[in-house]
């Protein structure tokens, strides 16, 4: 996502590289490189050169400090006008109401359904109790998706066996909530393969009989321009309070994210990548400005981190760490925890600078897969004592996973480099601890 879009920018900024100030003509030779970044991103020409416009104006009216390069005073300014074109603040979800109603609208493929599962698992992790309506009568595919979906996140779904009116459908979901204590309720709606007026007159009537607190349009982001035309669409008739993009993950150029806010001036609320039920995030535009300028999101990193890591463990791994007990049981646990953050090609672009040294590496979440054979061919004794391994302990190791004792070896020499390395910054720490003992050193 954004990948080559970011690379764009990094060369148009390359321009200022060197400049010791800003003039109008080096301005105006990275704009035009931005600009052009834009569109072949499918950004939609009036937004890009209004994008720029602003940038150049911005850029023309700055000093340039003797702290601050002109690439990066530009860099600065982009990511600020970046973030603005995004939607400028995170929006977040309106849940509040007995019960709250969300409606889910779309074409047909957009992801629609998948979205719906992944949003009631968000919304019941956030402590409330929802309820999923299998409102598209007309593709039973749909019907049964959901059933499996609710089944996957423990969520329920109503259906009606034989109704094949919407509107009734979702009055009497409603009314199934409130007799059970569902506090939200998520109306999963027909899509069609295009706009056409029968679709949008039954959801125009969906929504006039449940009176939702939102209405999330979802749209395949890989479609380009043609989302944000649709989008516009959907908007005039149902004046939708919130966008979702899908497909995040797949061979995107990013312009439907970067055009939709300007064109229904509507906030993306959530950007879903991938099938899997936990990959739904909350949209942050400042942190999706800074990735695509290669800056990282340590933030969304940190936060994926304390959904999945528990508080206990971490401090009881740190106290195996500070004894220098850290054990291959350990590193199991602890590759077993990562895997669950996500996709490790996304994660490790959230760390600034390293997205762009990895854009061209085949990272594959399988990889991981050889060193769990590994470990878990040990004994429990081998994997809690690390210097047991002798050769002939290797080779029973390595034709248990079906791994090359090349391999076994390659994992073990790793793991003791990584051992020296924790006991190492465990040194560093206990000096710097008597260091604040002293009193120069408090």
């Amino acid at each position: 996502m954004f990948e080559n879009l970011s690379s764009r920018l990094e060369r148009a900024f390359k321009g200022l590289k060197g400049q010791g100030k800003i003039t109008e003509l080096n301005v105006a030779e990275t704009v035009k490189e931005i600009r052009k970044a834009l569109v072949d991103a499918d950004v939609n020409y009036k937004i890009a050169k209004s994008f720029t416009d602003v940038v150049k104006e911005k850029a023309l009216g700055q000093n340039v400090l003797t702290a601050v390069s002109p690439g990066q005073l530009m860099t600065k300014i982009v990511n600020d006008e970046l973030r603005e074109l995004l939607g400028g603040k995170t929006e977040e979800l309106t849940i509040q109401g007995n019960p709250a109603i969300i409606l889910i609208a779309g074409l047909q493929g957009s992801g629609k359904t998948t979205f719906s599962g992944k949003l009631a698992r968000y919304i019941k992790s956030k402590g409330k109790s929802p309820l999923l309506v299998a409102g598209d009568v007309y593709r039973p595919a749909a019907i049964d998706q959901l059933k499996v979906l609710g089944e996957q996140v423990g969520v329920e779904v109503y259906t009606e066996v034989g109704s094949k009116k919407p509107v009734d459908i979702a009055s009497n979901a409603i009314k199934h909530a409130k007799a059970n204590g569902n506090n939200v309720v998520i109306i999963d709606t027909a899509g069609r393969l295009s706009v056409d007026e029968e679709m949008m007159n039954e959801i125009a009537l969906v929504k006039k009989a449940v009176n939702p607190n939102e209405i999330l349009f979802v749209v395949d982001a890989m479609t380009g321009q043609d989302a944000v035309n649709t989008a516009q669409t959907f908007n005039e008739r149902l004046d939708f309070s919130g966008v979702v993009l899908t497909k995040m993950d797949g061979d995107t150029r990013g312009g439907a994210a970067l055009s939709i806010k300007s064109v229904v001036n509507k906030p993306i609320k959530f950007v879903s990548m991938g099938e899997k039920l936990d990959a739904l995030d909350v949209f942050h535009p400042e942190r999706m400005a800074s990735r695509i300028l290669g800056m990282g999101d340590i933030v969304s990193l940190v936060e994926k981190a304390q959904e999945v890591f528990d508080q206990d463990e971490a401090e009881r791994l740190q106290k195996k760490i500070s004894r220098n007990e850290f054990n291959y049981e350990d590193f199991l646990n602890q590759l077993q925890q990562i895997k669950k953050m996500g996709n490790i090609k996304d994660l490790m672009g959230m760390i600034p600078g390293v997205g762009k040294a990895i854009k061209d590496v085949d990272i594959n979440d399988e990889s991981f897969k050889g060193v769990e054979a590994i470990i878990q061919s040990m004994t429990p004794f081998e994997r809690q004592n690390p210097d047991s391994l002798s050769g002939n302990r290797k080779k029973r190791i390595a034709n248990g996973s079906g791994r090359d004792i090349t391999e076994v070896n390659k994992l073990v020499k790793q793991f003791e480099e990584m051992r020296k390395m924790m006991k190492t910054m465990n040194k560093m720490q206990g000096s710097g601890r008597k260091m604040r003992g002293l009193p120069f050193g408090r």
